[in-house]
């Protein structure tokens, strides 16, 4: 079975699949101190709690934003599964074209998230990416990676106020009674739940017209299923997105030499 790891920057979602079903998920903290043993021990424990181990990983696949954790990660995948992880980066056959200026500069978080999207619903379509940033992917109608859109996200949001207003506090994301708050703690709230809200809106349109029809817009991310539901322009909300790309991913380069495919189909 296949083990897919989606490493952000807050959480760690991992799957494991046998073919192409989904058999369990789980997810973790992100945590840039872990040692290899110690993830390896948290992981073989979720694995047990569905009546796996380490024995029944025949692969995995790694898509992971925070450097810091990748050789720790790798160091894991040697010693407890006894072979390389597949690792979305450089030279990683995607069958998607980059067409960035710098395909180097894409994350892989954005590039398994789309692929995904696109398998899925076909293209044209827009991945919203709600975690600690809010990213906007756009794919065409041809399955080619076209670029988006970087903003804050609504952890950002709330932590940039608490730092530079003094007389605010940190505040649990919940959506509000009403937009017209009556307090403090529930105005920080309306501002950041309808901000991120309007922010979707507005980007999602503005991308629509540049594609220049319609797209399928699919909400993912760790605030998916709070968010996504509250704007208009989503059709599908899907948490574990970029897992599903992983497995994708997984099955285009098995048994592929390093580095083979068409130029314009790598990272």
């Amino acid at each position: 079975m296949l083990l897919a790891v989606d490493v952000g920057n807050t959480l760690i979602k991992l799957a494991l699949y046998r073919g192409e079903v989904q058999v369990a998920h789980w997810y973790a903290k992100t945590d840039r101190e872990r040692t290899p043993d110690e993830y390896a021990m948290l992981w073989n424990q979720f694995l047990g709690f569905r009546g796996f181990g380490f024995a029944d990983v025949s692969g995995v696949a790694i898509a992971c934003v925070v450097p810091s954790i990748t050789e720790t990660l790798r160091r894991l995948c040697r010693e407890y599964f006894n072979h390389e992880p597949l690792e979305v980066g450089p030279g990683i056959r995607t069958g998607m074209r980059i067409l960035y200026d710098n395909p180097r500069e894409v994350g892989v978080d954005r590039i398994v998230a789309a692929i995904a999207a696109y398998a899925r619903h076909g293209g044209p379509s827009i991945v919203v990416a709600l975690g600690t940033a809010t990213v906007f992917t756009a794919v065409s109608k041809e399955g080619d990676f076209l670029g988006g859109a970087i903003v804050p996200g609504v952890g950002i949001s709330v932590e940039a106020l608490v730092q530079h207003a003094a007389q605010l506090r940190k505040v649990e994301l919940a959506r509000p009674p009403q937009i017209i708050a009556r307090s403090t703690v529930a105005g920080m709230q309306a501002g950041v739940w309808y901000g991120v809200v309007g922010q979707v809106e507005e980007i999602v349109g503005r991308m629509q017209r540049e594609l220049g029809e319609r797209a399928a817009v699919v909400a993912t991310g760790g605030y998916a299923e709070q968010i996504g539901p509250e704007c208009r322009c989503v059709d599908h909300i899907d948490p574990l997105l970029g897992l599903e790309g992983l497995r994708i991913l997984y099955e285009r380069n098995r048994g592929a030499a390093p580095g083979e495919g068409e130029a314009s189909q790598r990272v």
